[in-house]
C-alpha cells in the first residue's frame, strides 16, 4: 500500500478507505478542509500500487495496521469508508483490533456478489478503470457513476498502476456472498451508514438495517453514489467533524 497522510499528528486521527477505481488521494480534497482540526490518513490500496501485489484483505489490514503503529496511534476519531471501501473497512472494523469511535460509510458496497458473478465481473471492471488511463479520463462519462472532473485525476492514477491479476485477486476476496459480519451494538450506534437516493445500490440499504438495526440511516436526496463529497468536499468535511463532535450527521441536501 501508499499512504498520504495530511495535517498534524497530535491530533485526533481519521482513516479513509477509497472506493474502486481511484487512488487514497480522491480523498484528499476533503481532508484539507479537516487537516487543521484532525490527522487525516489516506492508503491506496495494493490493487492501485505499480509494483505490488494484492493478496488478501486480511493482509491490506495487517499493512494498515503496521503504519498506525508506526505513526503510535491506536485510536481512531473516524473511519470513513466509500464504497467498495466499505468491505475492506468491516475487515478493519472487526479484525485490527484498533479503538474506532465513530465510522461513516459514504455509499458502503455492501453487496453480497457470487463467486461466479465476480468472476465475471472482473474483465469488464479492468477494462473499464484501464480506460481512463488510457483515454486520459476522456471515457469518464460514458462508464462510471460519478463524471465529475474533480475525481478524474485519481482514476487515470489508478487506472495507470491497475493489472489484472490485481483486480481478480481483489473481486474473488471482496464482496463475498458470505454474512456481514458483526458489528457490537455500541459500535453500530456510532455508525452511520448512508445511501444515495437514485443510485442502484439503494436496494442494498434494507438487507444492511435488518443486519445492523442501532445504526444510522441517513439519505443523500437527489444524489448518486458518492456524488455529495465528490461535489462539495467542504460541505461533506463539515459533515463529518459534525459527527465526531456531537454524534450524529448534519442535514445535508443535494445542492
Amino acid at each position: 500500500m501508499l499512504f498520504k497522510t495530511i495535517g498534524n499528528k497530535s491530533n485526533p486521527a481519521i482513516l479513509f478507505f477509497h472506493a474502486m477505481g481511484v487512488t487514497g488521494a480522491s480523498s484528499i480534497p476533503v481532508a484539507e478542509y479537516l487537516q487543521e482540526t484532525y490527522y487525516c490518513i489516506m492508503p491506496t490500496s495494493t490493487v492501485y500500487c505499480e509494483g505490488q501485489r494484492y493478496e488478501s484483505k486480511t493482509e491490506e489490514i495487517k499493512q494498515i495496521r503496521k503504519f498506525l503503529e508506526g505513526q503510535q496511534i491506536d485510536r481512531l476519531a473516524l473511519v470513513v469508508a466509500s464504497s467498495i471501501g466499505a468491505d475492506l473497512a468491516m475487515t478493519f472494523l472487526t479484525k485490527s483490533g484498533v479503538e474506532v469511535e465513530h465510522v461513516f460509510f459514504d455509499g458502503g458496497q455492501f453487496a453480497q456478489i457470487a463467486k461466479m458473478t465476480r468472476w465475471i465481473m472482473v474483465p469488464f471492471l479492468y477494462l473499464a478503470i484501464k480506460s481512463l488511463y488510457w483515454s486520459n479520463g476522456k471515457t469518464l462519462k460514458k462508464i462510471l457513476w460519478c463524471d465529475d472532473e474533480a475525481i478524474k485525476p485519481y482514476f487515470i492514477a489508478a487506472g495507470k498502476a491497475l493489472t489484472y491479476g490485481n483486480i481478480r485477486r481483489q473481486l474473488a476476496d471482496s464482496l463475498e456472498d458470505k454474512p456481514f459480519p458483526a458489528l457490537s451494538e455500541e459500535l453500530q450506534r456510532r455508525t452511520v451508514f448512508e445511501f444515495g437516493s437514485i443510485e442502484d445500490h439503494l436496494k442494498y440499504r434494507e438487507a444492511v438495517m435488518r443486519v445492523y438495526p442501532y445504526g444510522q440511516y441517513p439519505v443523500f436526496e437527489g444524489c448518486k453514489h458518492m456524488q455529495y463529497q465528490i461535489r462539495d468536499p467542504k460541505g461533506f468535511a463539515k459533515m463529518l467533524d459534525t459527527l465526531i463532535e456531537k454524534g450524529v450527521p448534519v442535514q445535508i441536501k443535494e445542492r
